[in-house]
């Protein structure tokens, strides 16, 4: 009689492939997970395109003060409370943008502001969202 040789993997060979792929997936999956909420947050900070260019406008007009720039006035399309996609609404006062994303996604760092500074005729704008800075989204 001739001798089989048995072919396959041991037990020791297998409980190490399954370790590996549990590490691997507990540093993957919370990446992707963070990945994600900054690809969604993203649609939230471009919102504020849109606003920044009226605002800008607003503001070069010498007839004009910041505190005249709001939504609905002077050029500036009027406040979005309705919201679309990821952002909850849009508004503008005093030449501030504010972004707000849904809640149920970000939670409570789900705002996004800008304040725009007009210095030698150019307007700089500043994020003044700490909330989400701190949640590590913008």
């Amino acid at each position: 009689m001739t001798k089989q040789k048995q072919s396959g993997f041991t037990l020791i060979e297998l409980m190490i492939v399954v370790a590996i792929i549990g590490i691997l997936a507990a540093i993957a999956v919370p990446q992707y997970q963070s990945y994600t909420k900054k690809a969604k947050f993203s649609e939230v900070v471009n919102a504020t395109s849109s606003r920044k260019s009226f605002v800008e406008v607003c503001l070069q007009d010498p007839n004009l003060v910041q505190a005249n720039c709001n939504g609905g006035a002077n050029g500036i399309p009027a406040d979005d409370a309705v919201g679309f996609g990821n952002v909850t609404s849009i508004s503008v006062a005093s030449g501030a943008i504010t972004a707000i994303g849904k809640s149920g996604v970000f939670g409570s760092g789900a705002t996004y502001s800008l304040n725009p500074t007009v210095t030698s005729g150019n307007v700089v704008w500043s994020d003044t969202s700490s909330a989400c800075k701190a949640a590590g989204l913008c």
